[in-house]
Order: structure tokens, then C-alpha cells, then sequence
């Protein structure tokens, strides 16, 4: 008789005029796992930083708060960008086309009387040259004729470049006063804290009257309605994942409960620290209120297996024996296990009847 019998056999002794639990091996479905373990997160979180720096003047959210894109959640203080975003304005409207069009204005009706002065010389120098024709005058008056008449062209060309050139530089001053206005308005809204993406305040650290940088995080944003399963899978697992595969989830925070997912990706970069790979789910079948960061326990389902000689796992010792209901231990030879039960592959029918050894 060897050691392990003698040690059973006494152990047995003991347990004598006790009540024993007692099973026989059921035959039933079982499916093959890779245990990993992980954390809850959301697709679409990301950290909020303030554009500019300055002093908290108000927080408009709080924790757990919904939010839309464009949501403001928090104003800084930027009197100087206000300030400067008035002046903009200013200037701008001084700068304006319809500030400016009395200078276009009085252009073109300068133009209309050097127009209608050229016509007057034209005329005057016209009948000056046939009184000239009929030997009428002197050679020096058609020639003061015939220059004021070339003046008054110039005159008129001059005018009509005026025009042109008052409203290029109306035109200039009133896009370079708006570009102005638009960057002093772009600076202000720097001060405004708004969210990037429809989604929920997990976090927020900053209140009113502290001061706040574009190197330090106010608050954590992400979307509720997309959670991500994040997995870490051991190196000598991660050969036999693919996507597709289903995985029970069990979380503390739901105890009790088995949930399903469905594995969507698996992440080439080994962790080298722990040896790990991340692996990433989608629930299929979720609870109804699930927490960020919350840990779980995951069974990736590598198959399934018909009508097999099964055990509760508490049943088994050492993982490789079980005692019979009259003390005797039986080496056996298990196969796949779950979360509760082991296949037996030998050493056992399902006409035998097993007690549960004290652990």
C-alpha cells in the first residue's frame, strides 16, 4: 500500500459517521477556454485640456453629466483675448466696405467731372483746330487748346485708377480687419472648454478658481454606449485567438451573473513586462448598467465539446485525482475545463459515485 492510499485511507477514517457530499460524473457539453483577465473601457474617451492657459472662472458639468459635441464644460478667465477681440471688432467695422463707401463715392463722382471736363476740351480743342483749318486764330491758342484737352484725358485716367485703387484698399483693409477679428474670436474661444464628442463625464478634476494649463487634464469624456472589453492574454495562449470567438464574462461588480462577448481584435505588440497580449471584445449580451475601468475574469471559448464525462471541479485533487465514495483515491486523466466542471477522458464511469475531499 503505498503513501497517497495510506493518507486517503485515513483521511477517509476520519470522515467516518460525517455527512459526505457525493456526485456521479454527468455526461454534458463542455467547451475549451483561454482564461484572461482584463478591464472595462469605452471607445471614444479621451482626456480634456484647455487650449490656452488661465484661472477656472466656471465649471459647467459634473460627473456622470451627458454631453453633446460642442458642449461648453468649462470658462477661463481671458480678459486680455476678450479685450483684444473687441478691438478687432472695431477696427473691423471702421474697416468696412460700407464704412468706406463715401471715399468710393466721392471717387466716382470726381471721375464723372474730369469725364465731362475731357468732353468740354475735346470739344473746344475740335473747334479751335477748324477755326485753325480756316486761318482763323493763332497756332498758340490751338496748342493750349490741344493741351488742356490731352490734361483732361489724364485727368479722367488718373480719376478712374483712383477708383480702382480705393477699392482694392477697401477690399484689403476689410478681409485683413475680419481675418483679425476671426483670430482675436479664435483666441477668446481658446478660454472655452468644450467637448469634442457626444459622450459622458467620467471625470473631472478642476474646479472654479484653479488655475489651468494645456499640460494638465480637466477631465476624462467617453461614450457609454460603446464599451471595450480589454483582455490580457498570455503569450502561450495568443496563438490559438482569432476574432470571433466567443467569451463568458464574469465581473465582480455582478457577481453571480455570466455575461457574453465576442472577440473584434487582437493587438501584434507583446507587453514584455508581463508577457501579455491585449485582447479586445464587444458584449454580445452585456448587463444593463456597466462601469469604466471596472475589471472582469473572461473565458475565451476556443470550442465546444459534446457529450463529455463531466465533474465539478471542486471534485478534483491535485488535478489529477478523486475519491471514491468508500475512501479509495483514483488517478484519472482530465481534459478541457470551465469555470465549474473538468472532463474525466479516464479513470472513471458515470456510474461512479464520488465524495468531495476537503481541499
Amino acid at each position: 500500500m503505498n503513501r497517497l492510499f495510506i493518507l486517503f485511507t485515513i483521511f477517509f477514517l476520519i470522515s467516518c459517521g460525517r455527512s459526505q457530499e457525493t456526485i456521479y460524473p454527468k455526461i454534458e457539453s463542455i467547451s475549451e477556454s483561454v482564461y484572461a483577465s482584463g478591464t472595462i473601457t469605452t471607445s471614444d474617451k479621451y482626456q480634456i485640456f484647455p487650449a490656452a492657459a488661465g484661472v477656472i472662472e466656471k465649471v459647467f458639468v459634473k460627473e456622470g453629466d451627458a454631453v453633446k459635441k460642442g458642449t461648453l464644460l468649462a470658462l477661463l478667465s481671458g480678459k486680455v483675448a476678450a479685450f483684444n477681440q473687441e478691438a478687432a471688432a472695431i477696427k473691423a467695422a471702421f474697416d468696412s466696405r460700407a464704412t468706406n463707401e463715401s471715399k468710393l463715392t466721392d471717387a466716382k463722382r470726381l471721375a464723372e467731372l474730369a469725364f465731362q471736363k475731357m468732353k468740354v476740351d475735346s470739344a473746344l480743342y475740335i473747334r479751335q483746330k477748324n477755326l485753325w483749318n480756316e486761318q482763323i486764330g493763332t497756332r498758340v491758342e490751338l496748342e493750349q487748346r490741344e493741351l488742356a484737352w490731352e490734361n483732361a484725358q489724364t485727368d479722367f485716367l488718373l480719376a478712374k485708377q483712383r477708383i480702382q485703387d480705393i477699392q482694392k484698399q477697401i477690399n484689403f483693409n476689410e478681409q485683413i480687419a475680419q481675418k483679425n477679428l476671426d483670430i482675436a474670436a479664435s483666441v477668446n474661444k481658446d478660454y472655452e472648454v468644450r467637448s469634442e464628442s457626444d459622450g459622458t463625464v467620467f471625470k473631472w478634476m478642476k474646479s472654479a478658481g484653479e488655475f489651468a494649463n494645456q499640460q494638465t487634464p480637466l477631465g476624462i469624456i467617453g461614450n457609454t454606449q460603446k464599451f471595450i472589453l480589454e483582455m490580457q492574454v498570455d503569450e502561450s495562449d495568443i496563438s490559438r485567438i482569432r476574432t470571433g470567438l466567443s467569451v463568458l464574462i464574469t465581473m465582480d461588480s455582478h457577481k453571480g451573473s455570466v455575461y457574453e462577448a465576442t472577440v473584434t481584435r487582437i493587438l501584434p505588440m507583446m507587453n514584455e513586462k508581463n508577457k501579455t497580449f491585449i485582447v479586445e471584445a464587444r458584449f454580445t449580451q452585456g448587463p444593463e448598467q456597466i462601469y469604466p475601468n471596472t475589471s472582469f475574469e473572461a473565458n475565451i471559448i476556443l470550442s465546444t465539446k459534446e457529450k463529455a464525462l463531466l465533474i465539478p471541479r471542486n471534485y478534483l485533487l491535485n488535478d489529477s485525482t478523486v475519491v471514491e465514495k468508500s475512501g479509495n483515491p483514483i488517478k484519472i486523466v482530465s481534459g478541457i475545463k470551465d469555470f465549474t466542471k473538468v472532463e474525466i477522458l479516464s479513470g472513471l464511469t458515470a456510474s461512479d459515485e464520488l465524495i468531495k475531499p476537503k481541499q
